[in-house]
This record gives structure tokens, sequence and C-alpha cells, in this order.
């Protein structure tokens, strides 16, 4: 059930809690007829934050139905500080699809009990939450220093990490957490340290440790902002080879799936193509990506050393598999 609390809709999940705090009691029935679901979903998103310790209970009975334990009172205060948070971190997910949701991720903030409220507001502005790849299917665990940087991020603390660059290796820095990013499960700190902003994969802490001095998150910070920023940067870092195309709709999905943010979408041809540009780390590597969609993809103007590639693979496999 907490599994499926994470894939819950975030802006259903808030309108559940605000309808639970408006009504006292709410059955299955009013809860589906209300979010405009069926009442087996509505049933099992009460039981779902109910397993996740969020303080929502079954009466039965006449006259029953699924409350908030405290009678549902304005102030929503059965939820503990720890709950609100994870509330607001996991609603998080759905920010990017629901413009509106911020807004009422402020409200549901906003009628709190004073002490959870700035952890709430910490957790909508702290994180956010990328569902698209860096090239391939990435759904790791969740990496285990991951609980003690949230905390870090939230409760704005200082923290001393021991960091494994691939690079580099093993260094000790100081850094002052500014928010974190999942990008389909692969997780990142972004931070202020002597040396500016800096990003760092969680699953390469070795270790983290809480240390003097609070973090004064700069007011003109945005999390968004900062992550397409991040996302240029490695772009242009990582990905040399660039080329544009028309592909057929039909396989619009399945190059979005193999090149991640390495696909964006240009526009439309004349034959109702789309024109999109693919990017990839080098020319083999893009080679190897496109070379199995065949007239799929129509490279335009591509560099001379991409088509000899191309070209090659195509020989080899005409030799192998072509009539004898």
């Amino acid at each position: 059930m907490v599994e499926y609390l994470g894939a819950m809709r975030a802006d259903r999940l808030v309108a559940l809690l605000l309808l639970l705090q408006r009504r006292g009691t709410v059955t299955a029935r009013e809860a589906a007829d209300e979010l405009e679901v069926s009442v087996r979903t509505a049933r099992r998103d009460f039981e779902a934050l109910s397993a996740s310790g969020v303080p929502v209970y079954p009466q039965v009975g006449r006259g029953g139905g699924w409350r908030l334990l405290g009678g549902g009172s304005t102030d929503l205060s059965g939820l503990t500080s720890s709950e609100a948070r994870a509330l607001f971190v996991a609603a998080g997910r759905s920010l990017d699809s629901h413009p509106h949701l911020q807004a009422a991720l402020r409200k549901l903030a906003s009628a709190l009990p004073e002490p959870f409220q700035t952890d709430a507001e910490e957790a909508t502005v702290a994180f956010h939450f990328d569902d698209t790849t860096w090239g391939g299917p990435d759904t790791p665990a969740p990496p285990p220093l991951l609980d003690a940087v949230t905390d870090a991020v939230i409760e704005a603390k200082r923290l001393r990490i021991d960091y494994r660059s691939p690079r580099s290796g093993l260094s000790s820095r100081e850094v002052s957490p500014l928010g974190l990013v999942s990008k389909r499960g692969i997780w990142y700190l972004l931070a202020l340290t002597d040396h500016g902003k800096r990003t760092f994969r969680v699953d390469r802490l070795d270790d983290v440790a809480v240390i003097d001095g609070r973090v004064e998150r700069p007011a003109s910070f945005d999390i968004d902002t900062e992550w397409r920023d991040v996302l240029e940067n490695v772009q242009s870092i990582r990905l040399t080879c660039q080329v544009e195309a028309l592909i057929d709709p039909d396989m619009a999905w399945a190059l979005r799936w193999l090149f991640g943010t390495s696909l964006d979408v240009v526009g439309h041809s004349n034959d109702d193509r789309l024109h999109v540009r693919l990017a990839a780390h080098h020319n083999e590597a893009m080679a190897a990506q496109i070379a199995g969609f065949g007239a799929s993809v129509e490279l335009l103007d591509p560099p001379e050393d991409l088509v000899d590639i191309l070209a090659r693979t195509g020989q080899t496999l005409v030799e192998r598999y072509g009539p004898a």
C-alpha cells in the first residue's frame, strides 16, 4: 500500500484530505463521486493513506465512512510533522503535470498546525520530480542516505558529506543543501559549496553529518529553473553528437523511451512526421540507438562520420542476414 501511495495522483491525494477536512466523515462512494474515480479506487486511496501512517480510519455502521483522527478538525491536527512532510514530498511528484497543485498545497499547508507549516512549505519548493530518463529505464532503489539528506533539505541544516566522484574519487566537503531532484528514481542533491552551486548524486554519498550553521535558501531560488540549468549543462558536456531528424509519429514513444531528455520535438514536417532533435554521447552511440528504427528515422544533414557508421552497420546486416 505504501508503494501505491507513491503512485497515487497528487491532486487526488490532496483533494481527498481536503474533503475529509471539510466534511469530517466521507464514504468511499462520496469520495468516488467527488474525485471522479471508481469506488474501488477511492477505497484503495483511503487504505493507502491509512497504511502509510496518515491518521485516516474507517468507521462502520450507520453514518459511517472514513475519518481523520481527531474528527477532521480544520487544522488537520491528526497529522504529525513527519506525516505532513511525507505528504508534501509525495505530492510533489505531480506538480509539473498539474499546474494548480502548487496553490492547492500551499492552501493545505496554511491549514496545518503552526509548527508543521514550515516543513510542509519547504517540501513544496525544495523538491522536483523529473519523470524522463537520461536515456534508459532508470528505476533504482532509493539510496541509503536519502532520508538523512531529505531531513537536511527540509530542516535547512548544513552537511558535511563524503562523496565518491567517478573522476576524482572520495572527498569530504561541507555543503548547504538547497533542494532534491528525483530523475526517474535517481536522486540528486542541489547544494551551495565553497566553489558555488554543485549537484551531487545521492547514491554516491558514503556518509553525511549535520554541522553547525543554518541554510538560507536564496529568495530567487527556483528548483525547476535550477534543474533545467543542470540538464542543459549536462547535455552540452556529455552529448557531443546532435542531429535533427524526421520520425514517424508511431515511433515517437519508442525513441522517447530510448533517448529520454536527449530528444526534443522541434515541430512537424509537411508530411505529418515529427521534426526532432536527437543527442548522444558520440556518433557510434547515435548510430547504435537509431539503426534499429530503419526508415522510420530520417536524419537531416547528418555528419559524414555518422553516415559512414550507419552505412557499415547496414552492410554488415545485409551480409549476415541478406539473401545467400
